[in-house]
């Protein structure tokens, strides 16, 4: 029953109670009607029995009324009067009963007149309750029939009624699914009313602590960018300069590469902040696939060179229509994705696409996890392997905001993640960026 939605079980609720307020007045009507009906049997038999006492039995039966009789007898039972319907000598106790040759049951009265023309006399009088029963077995079909009618009748009126009830509710859902900032209220000040107020002070409080969330984010990660590209030349002038042992120098290429891992998450923060604002400035240009794939290659080439790895670029023969921070942004997280989690070498490929052009990354690794693969492009998805090989779950996340900005998209295959990008411009979130 909690399963059911509140629409349904407010319909039901009120079904079951239009139900009981039918059965009690059923009753009430039925046992008020028979009662009315038995005291209009016992007046009549009351005055037919006055006029047996005076007048004899036939006195007491209109016509030819085989429905009733009236009996004159002794005080011993023998029948010294009779007309009507009964065959034989009727018991002298007043009640319900069946009596021979009246149909279905009948109303008995008896009663002893010392009065009477014969003397010491028993008058017993009586009424067939056919015509009662048909009316009473008329009244409960007539429940019987129009009962189920009244329930389906309130019970659609009832779903009605709580769907107009609920009708605002509806409407806060619909906006708040359209994202909308303000809930709509409903004009009367109603509980309903105040729980839209309450969740639209609540709203504005969260958009409040979010906005103050992102604008830190995206001022930290801004701010961070310049120290590290600065520490990040002078590691690389110390590893240059040769005058430094093996160990220091190995020392000197891991802080190189956690630099850039950092610079990196730099990056990957402030364009997530832009995004959560729902929009990530692009402004699109004509680029050269090849020397675009080949810039990717030479930024990771020493890299992967000491893993004792190499990057290649193959089919790099295209044009597309793309940011060029952005687009080698999303190139440079799936190599890193790739160097960091994949094995062997990495493969950067451009082709023609389905009306646009696919760039792809694949390394000769297993391809992604299962318990990654249908989450990878979700922020901080990050299976087991990588958790213990470094890297925060956004790489992946940027890869897919940044295609869709171009109005593009990203995909998974295996150990190959593919961005697709259209060859005409439909940019969902095109603008000027100031922050390159």
């Amino acid at each position: 029953m909690n399963r059911l939605p509140i629409r349904v079980r407010l319909t039901i609720a009120f079904a079951a109670a239009t139900t009981l307020v039918l059965i009690a007045a059923a009753a009430f009507v039925y046992v008020q009607l028979r009662a009315d009906l038995d005291e209009s049997i016992d007046a009549t038999l009351q005055a037919r029995a006055a006029a047996v006492a005076t007048g004899g039995a036939a006195a007491g039966i209109a016509g030819d009324d085989e429905d009733g009789f009236a009996q004159v007898q002794s005080p011993d039972g023998r029948v010294a009067d009779s007309a009507g319907g009964a065959e034989g000598a009727v018991a002298p106790r007043s009640g319900e009963r069946q009596v021979p040759g009246i149909d279905g049951t009948a109303r008995v009265l008896a009663t002893r007149d010392d009065a009477a023309a014969g003397g010491d006399v028993v008058v017993i009088v009586g009424q067939s309750l056919e015509d009662r029963d048909e009316v009473l077995a008329g009244l409960i079909a007539a429940f019987a029939i129009g009962g189920p009618l009244a329930v389906l009748a309130a019970s659609l009126l009832g779903y009605a009624l709580a769907g107009a009830g609920l009708r605002p509710v509806e409407a806060m859902r619909r906006r708040a699914a359209a994202g909308d900032r303000q809930l709509p209220l409903p004009e009367a000040h109603d509980e309903i009313r105040r729980l839209g107020e309450t969740l639209n002070d609540m709203l504005a409080r969260l958009r409040g602590s979010l906005e103050r969330e992102r604008q830190f984010v995206a001022d930290a990660s801004h701010e961070l960018r310049t120290p590290l590209a600065v520490l990040k030349t002078e590691l690389e002038a110390a590893l240059r300069a040769g005058d430094a042992g093996s160990e220091a120098r190995a020392s000197i290429s891991a802080a190189i590469e956690e630099v850039d891992r950092l610079g990196q998450l730099a990056e990957d923060l402030l364009v997530i902040a832009r995004t959560a604002e729902g929009r990530l400035p692009v402004r699109p240009e004509s680029i050269a696939g090849r020397p675009l794939l080949e810039g990717v290659r030479d930024r990771f080439a020493e890299r992967a060179a000491r893993d004792g790895r190499a990057i290649h670029v193959t089919n790099g023969d295209v044009t597309l229509i793309a940011d060029p921070l952005r687009i080698r942004q999303a190139l440079g997280n799936l190599v890193d994705n790739a160097l960091r989690h994949g094995d062997g070498d990495v493969t950067l490929t451009a082709h023609a696409d389905d009306g646009g052009v696919a760039l792809e990354v694949s390394d000769d690794g297993p391809g992604f996890a299962p318990d990654i693969e249908n989450r990878a492009f979700e922020r901080f998805a990050r299976g087991g392997h990588a958790r213990t090989r470094g890297g925060t779950g956004l790489g992946l996340a940027i890869v897919r905001a940044i295609a869709e900005a171009h109005g593009g998209r990203a995909t998974l295959d295996g150990a190959t993640v593919c961005v697709w990008m259209p060859s005409q411009g439909h940019l969902s979130g095109a603008g000027h960026d100031p922050e390159p």
